[in-house]
């Protein structure tokens, strides 16, 4: 992270100077008005604001404890280790980000004076523009947003280890930078951030780690979906049932169990998706369209398309030029 940023992250706090002054716990009453330890986005954000960040207490165990937000802890240097939920130890490094949604319960051990983490304080609606960027029918995003954002005992954190993706660490130092120098247009900017933050995260789903429930079945299901992203012109089920080693029927029922639909139905979804983007961004003629996301029968195409558009792809190709 840049110098100048990190001269700003690593100064002593208030808060921190009291602690190395003999304080032995953190002081709630500056976190929350409950009796219960809810961390308050009300204490957190000023009034209007959907998110802002402010650096991790270090030299003390934090206790026990969850939000009313999302936090978003992205390690500057250093690292910081996470109890979550009673039971999962996360070591979060450098360059790392650990997304924790609401449902969870998270207290971190002491950290040392250069492990510098940033806590991003974000309300859920602060992600509507970033979602709105995304496209709607990747179901790979929507199983990955889906984890963070629903109100769930299943997924209460996701980790994601992108400390060499370099656009992923450029965009958090982007919202670092906004949200420590006031300037026009901040909300707007980071939000636009997010966005693009969340697409490469989609991108990098192989570097996910899923909090709770089977861990191998969560990354089966990442399997699955990254699997028809990144051949669906040639996926099939058979191909796929040999890379996991399993046979055409369990994985049949792998799929269906754990997404809802079937190979073939997720196969589709993809496929359309893709044939709905080259039309209204290339000049491709329609039958080419069709042999590009893997389809060899043009009736069949042109059924499914209606299905599901309820409109020709010339139709549909005419609506996005005129919009």
């Amino acid at each position: 992270m840049n110098n100048e940023l990190m001269a700003v992250l690593e100064k002593i706090t208030d808060e921190e100077r009291v602690i190395l002054e003999g304080r032995t716990q953190v002081s709630k009453d500056i976190y929350t008005d409950n009796r219960e330890f809810v961390i308050d986005s009300e204490k957190m954000l000023e009034k209007g604001k959907l998110m802002d960040i402010r650096t991790h207490t270090r030299f003390i165990r934090f206790p026990k404890h969850k939000h009313n937000y999302i936090e978003i802890i992205y390690m500057c240097s250093g690292q910081t280790v996470h109890i979550i939920d009673d039971s999962d130890e996360v070591v979060l490094h450098t360059g790392e980000l650990l997304f924790l949604n609401q449902n969870c319960y998270h207290e971190i051990l002491p950290a040392g004076e250069g492990d510098i983490a940033v806590n991003f304080i974000v309300l859920p609606q602060f992600f509507d523009e970033a979602f709105k960027m995304m496209d709607d029918e990747n179901i790979l995003r929507n199983f990955i947003i889906g984890s963070l954002t629903q109100n769930t005992d299943t997924s209460n954190y996701l980790l994601f280890q992108v400390a060499d993706v370099l656009p992923v660490q450029n965009l958090v130092e982007n919202m670092v930078w906004s949200l420590l120098h006031d300037q026009p247009n901040k909300r707007q900017m980071n939000q636009t951030t997010m966005g693009l933050l969340f697409l490469h995260l989609v991108n990098a789903s192989d570097r996910i780690l899923y909090g709770q429930g089977n861990q191998y079945e969560r990354q089966g299901t990442l399997f699955v979906l990254r699997y028809i992203e990144t051949n669906y012109r040639t996926a099939t089920l058979g191909e796929l049932a040999g890379l996991m080693n399993q046979s055409l029927y369990q994985l049949s029922r792998f799929i269906k169990r754990h997404t809802g639909h079937t190979f073939k139905e997720l196969l589709q979804v993809k496929r359309l998706n893709q044939a709905a983007f080259l039309l209204t961004t290339t000049k491709l003629s329609v039958a080419d369209i069709i042999y590009h996301v893997g389809y060899d029968n043009t009736s069949y195409f042109h059924r499914v398309f209606r299905e599901k558009y309820g409109m020709t792809p010339k139709e549909y190709r005419g609506r996005g030029r005129q919009e």
